[in-house]
């Protein structure tokens, strides 16, 4: 038979007055549809030989119905690729455990598994041998995530009750400009009334969240594509510097196959060893990154920054000696 990909809405409609159960035929729903009844024959061709679909024409009633009585054209046509997508994009649903998202997309994507044809929905998967480790993640109240993300959509300001590390609690009006999902933590960059600047807040760390009836409206110069340029992990802010690093030759192969900034630029060496570059803000995210590399890595500037890395490093002697 020609190959043949009929307008799926057509489809679903044939099915829709089929399950009706008034034996309609080609004259019929091309009528109603428009269009001549030798479409709507490959029509029906298509929904009985390649989705599999239990249609019969009835002599006596001069029409078409299904065998099958519980039968329901799926209401998307999918492709095998296409279900292994969707697989891999649930297994990766892992890293937004500890979030209302987990739940509802969790749902999305079974409403799509029971919209598939059977003979796709019985696929195996179970050998597809892909796994997604997730990153640690904080746990947020899903009152709290609720009352905050309408708040970013809506442009309402948010009052909350926020615990920083190691300090005391305090209560804050915020206008609430972008959210960020990163490493493991959901983030509000917005307008904080009390410091009266611009601040990064951690979801996890909101005790009580209250929408309020004022609204507000983001300023033309916040551009956050412009102000999150210059960050090394999700706090930016302050001056951007040049951040000099140098890289061992064990280490060099691990650093040239990412892109770690956008800035970064990198120099190599006669003897294996990399000279990375990149414009950045002193941070602490920046300084653990750095820190994380042991051995492997030496700042050659500026200044602060080897001098920051050094008051840390001799903490960390200390905490052994």
């Amino acid at each position: 038979m020609q190959k043949y990909k009929p307008q799926h809405n057509r489809l679903l409609f044939i099915d829709r007055k089929i399950n009706e159960g008034r034996f309609p035929n080609c004259s019929s729903l091309a009528e109603e549809w428009e269009v001549s009844s030798k479409t709507i024959q490959r029509d029906i061709e298509y929904l009985r030989y390649q989705l599999d679909a239990p249609i019969e024409y009835s002599a006596k009633e001069r029409g078409f119905f299904y065998t099958e009585k519980n039968f329901s054209l799926p209401a998307m046509s999918i492709k095998e690729s296409d279900i292994f997508a969707i697989y891999l994009a649930e297994e990766l649903l892992e890293q937004y455990k500890g979030t209302p998202l987990y739940d509802r997309l969790s749902s999305v994507y079974k409403k799509i598994e029971d919209s598939l044809p059977e003979k796709q929905n019985n696929l195996d998967l179970s050998n597809v041998r892909f796994t997604v480790f997730s990153v640690p993640s904080t746990k947020i109240d899903p009152q709290i995530w609720d009352i905050a993300f309408n708040c970013v959509r809506e442009k309402k300001r948010l009052e909350i009750h926020y615990q920083p590390p190691g300090k005391k609690a305090s209560t804050r009006q915020l206008d609430p400009y972008h959210s960020v999902r990163y490493d493991g933590d959901w983030y509000l960059i917005g307008y904080c009334h009390k410091r009266q600047a611009v601040r990064t807040f951690s979801l996890s760390r909101f005790l009580k969240a209250t929408e309020l009836e004022t609204e507000f409206q983001i300023p033309d110069d916040f551009e956050f594509d412009k102000i999150s340029s210059s960050r090394f992990g999700v706090h930016w802010g302050g001056n951007e510097e040049q951040v000099t690093v140098q890289f061992t030759a064990s280490a060099a192969p691990y650093i040239v196959e990412r892109e770690w900034h956008p800035s970064q630029q990198i120099e190599k060496l006669p003897d294996g060893k990399i000279i990375m570059r990149l414009k950045t803000i002193n941070s602490f995210e920046l300084q653990k990154w750095i820190l994380s590399w042991g051995s492997q890595v030496k700042v050659l500037a500026p200044q602060p920054l080897i001098d920051s890395i050094k008051t840390e490093l001799k903490k960390l002697i200390d905490n052994y000696f």
